[in-house]
């Protein structure tokens, strides 16, 4: 039975294997749809479901960060995510959608012979009937080298399982894959090295067929195809126009007027975990500094916890409880409403609103590195003016670890540099970009 390969060993050994097999950098412009997009859910059903499923993304986080093997015991980290693209796999090409995450690296798909299968929307992918199908072989060095690598065939087998109780299992090859498809923008790039899954357990995949991974690894769609950064600019997943766009290589830039400043930070590197971190420093409302104690933000220096990672794929900003309850004093200072039960949306500070309108509310500064993100009241608050008339922080408090969640990163332009490892935004209107 294979067992699972160590994240860091496979990371240095799949270095060699990239120079021989990844296409040349190109640029990529990919349309994103959220999850729920296609499905006719009111605003308030669409923010209920993506908060429901950040919550069990931030306890699977947290229940990886105390495992004393979550350090090396998987290439992939996944609980789900928020936003699809459309993709096609082997030739003929095979259209599928994958949902998109930058807290994972493999590129991953269900394929035949199916042993052990969720449902998908889509055709399973079957590699017999591919020309461009090619597996890794047992006897490639990336795959002799392995400790606990499996091969009980002539198959380079994978194998990672989840702390939700999620698993994927099948053979590494390469595949030719054609993205933006059904697009004029779309790019078809030989050699893209994926997992082909023949045994896949899970409940967090929704609409997709798999998972295509944005991450620090070798492996991740970044890395492959050498451009070394990207781009997005996400809709808000509550109107009417949710289409939002992913940036790759050379397209992945940030135009801007000059009367608009593009702001920076380092992109921070957890040496045991390998999601995407930003510095916090503080939290502003208007011009008043909020009082949270020194080092609220900080990664722990011995076990990895604490700092803020900013994610695709989780909707909701989660911050540590010290900063959130400070923040949530402030927020109920400002707003002259009777106080609602939010517990149905899964959020912990509600009013009672039976206005047309939402009331006016101050910025949101959070001071970064380097830099300041500046969120309007729409990128924290949500208002419903149907009968639950609410009107809710869209941020709740957590131990252990603070997320910049996608609500929050809505009509920014957001761009990853992970060759410098900075990461940029600037106020956009994503819907014409």
């Amino acid at each position: 039975m294979s067992k699972t390969i160590p994240f860091l060993l496979l990371c240095a050994l799949f270095l060699q294997l990239v120079s021989q097999t990844a296409p040349t950098p190109t640029s990529l412009r990919i349309s994103l749809s959220h999850i729920d997009s296609t499905r006719n859910f009111t605003a308030i059903e669409l923010l209920q479901r993506a908060l429901r499923r950040s919550n069990n993304r931030i306890e699977f986080v947290k229940a990886r960060m105390t495992s004393s093997e979550a350090r090396v015991k998987s290439l992939i980290h996944f609980s789900g995510g928020e936003y699809l693209m459309d993709l096609a796999i082997g030739t003929p090409q095979l259209p599928y959608s994958a949902i998109l995450d930058t807290g994972s690296d493999l590129i991953w798909t269900q394929c035949q012979p199916c042993l052990q299968c969720f449902p998908q929307p889509s055709p399973i992918f079957d590699p017999s009937k591919s020309s461009t199908f090619s597996e890794l072989s047992c006897s490639s060095s990336f795959c002799q080298d392995l400790t606990n690598s499996s091969c009980p065939t002539s198959q380079c087998q994978y194998y990672a399982d989840y702390y939700n109780g999620a698993s994927t299992q099948g053979v590494l090859a390469t595949e030719t894959f054609t993205f933006a498809f059904g697009s004029i923008d779309q790019v078809s790039l030989d050699g893209i090295l994926f997992g082909c899954g023949n045994r896949n357990v899970g409940a967090n995949f929704f609409n997709s067929s798999g998972i295509v991974g944005l991450g620090w690894s070798p492996v991740s769609l970044v890395s492959q195809l050498g451009s070394g950064k990207f781009s997005y600019c996400l809709t808000s997943f509550i109107d009417s126009n949710p289409t939002s766009h992913l940036l790759l290589g050379s397209l992945a830039v940030i135009n801007t007027t000059s009367n608009i400043l593009v702001q920076s930070t380092p992109l921070l590197r957890n040496p045991y975990y390998p999601n995407f971190y930003i510095t916090l420093l503080g939290i502003s409302i208007g011009e008043t500094l909020l009082p949270i104690p020194k080092n609220t933000f900080v990664i722990e220096e011995n076990t990895g916890s604490g700092g803020m990672i900013i994610d695709s794929g989780t909707t909701v900003t989660f911050l540590e409880q010290a900063g959130y309850d400070v923040l949530k004093q402030a927020i109920q200072s400002l707003v002259s409403l009777p106080l609602a039960d939010g517990s149905s949306l899964g959020l912990d500070l509600c009013f009672a609103s039976s206005s047309a309108t939402p009331p006016d509310m101050p910025d949101m500064i959070l001071h970064l590195d380097g830099g300041n993100m500046t969120l309007p009241r729409d990128n924290y608050m949500f208002f419903d003016s149907s009968s639950a008339g609410l009107f809710c922080l869209v941020m709740a408090g957590n131990h252990g670890l603070s997320i910049l969640g996608n609500y929050q990163q809505q009509n920014f332009q957001i761009l990853y540099d992970v060759t410098t490892e900075m990461l940029s935004f600037v106020p956009a209107q994503c819907h014409l970009m």
